[in-house]
């Protein structure tokens, strides 16, 4: 799967659960909250601080 600045944190937790670790790892540690499942990864970067096209290139390694 490709993941872009629209897919779902819990898309990318149902589909690769291995790349919660990459998302831990910069600062998102919210993952089980209830509201990150249906949280575009650009609205977490946003909240974060992250670079969400850094994360993207990150995810789809």
């Amino acid at each position: 799967m490709n993941f872009d600045k629209n897919t779902t944190i819990g898309e990318i937790l149902e589909k690769a659960p291995e790349k919660a670790e990459i998302l831990t790892e910069i600062g998102m540690h919210c993952l089980g909250c209830p509201a990150s499942q249906s949280e575009t990864l650009e609205e977490a970067c946003e909240v974060h601080g992250i670079d969400v096209e850094e994360i993207i290139e990150k995810l789809n390694a």
